[in-house]
């Protein structure tokens, strides 16, 4: 099952409540390079799944917002908790790019993560310094957004 289809059914299910287990969130650090110029951020957290225990996310964004954009990539892994197809681990690479502006926050920093190969654009909304939020294509928060969070140490 493509990861972004249950991305997209993840955020359905959180939008019409109740149908949900809530996340349970874990974090990690941010990691500099030897030289110090570059650095990875890493975000989990589990996000609700229909068919599923839960959908085990982990981003990590490589550079900051002031890097060169060839410096600015992400990886993407979904695992899924006892999948009743028990399918493998999804797996994304791409560029990222830090965007100004939802629907009802023109301030708010928003992340997009753009594949290299086959699969959907991700938005992110970064809620504060350790924690990012899925958030629709026209940059909207889902109901019960808390559910589609990320945290990071």
């Amino acid at each position: 099952m493509q990861i972004r289809t249950l991305l997209a059914s993840a955020a359905t299910v959180a939008v019409l409540a109740g149908c949900a287990s809530g996340g349970s969130q874990t974090q990690s650090g941010t990691t500099d390079t030897a030289a110090g110029a570059e650095s990875t951020t890493t975000y989990e957290g589990t996000l609700p799944c229909r068919s599923c225990d839960g959908i085990d996310l982990t981003v990590n964004l490589n550079g900051t917002e002031s890097s060169p954009a060839a410096e600015r990539t992400f990886t993407l892994e979904a695992d899924y908790r006892n999948h009743p197809q028990n399918p493998d681990p999804e797996q994304y690479e791409g560029q990222w790019e830090a965007m100004t502006g939802t629907a009802v926050d023109p301030q708010a920093t928003v992340y997009e993560l753009t594949p290299d190969s086959e699969g959907q654009i991700y938005y992110f909304q970064k809620i504060d310094d350790r924690t990012l939020e899925l958030i629709d294509p026209q940059r909207r928060r889902f109901e019960n957004g808390e559910m589609l969070r990320l945290t990071r140490q």
